[in-house]
């Protein structure tokens, strides 16, 4: 299986402390929350990961699976709906 990209978000702004904690991820700060995105090698990683934000009783917002970036050369694909005028 190939590893895929998450970002997981979670309420409040991580100071450099709690940044430590997570120093294998890219940390993002936004209003009101922290946005952690890390390369993860299968589903048991990031179920790794939201357990160890919620242990540090942070509150989980969001999960999402980053799309992969395209390949080097890829053309891509438009596909149109049949009987759209």
């Amino acid at each position: 299986m190939q590893a895929q990209t998450y970002e997981i978000t979670f309420l409040g702004q991580a100071g450099t402390v709690l940044r430590t904690e997570f120093d294998d991820c890219e940390v993002t700060i936004g209003p009101g929350t922290t946005t952690l995105r890390a390369e993860l090698p299968d589903r048991g990683a990031l179920s790794g990961l939201i357990e160890r934000i919620s242990s540090l009783g942070l509150d989980v917002i969001d999960v999402s699976l980053m799309a992969p970036p395209p390949r080097a050369g890829a053309q891509p694909t438009w596909r149109t709906a049949r009987g759209c005028a």
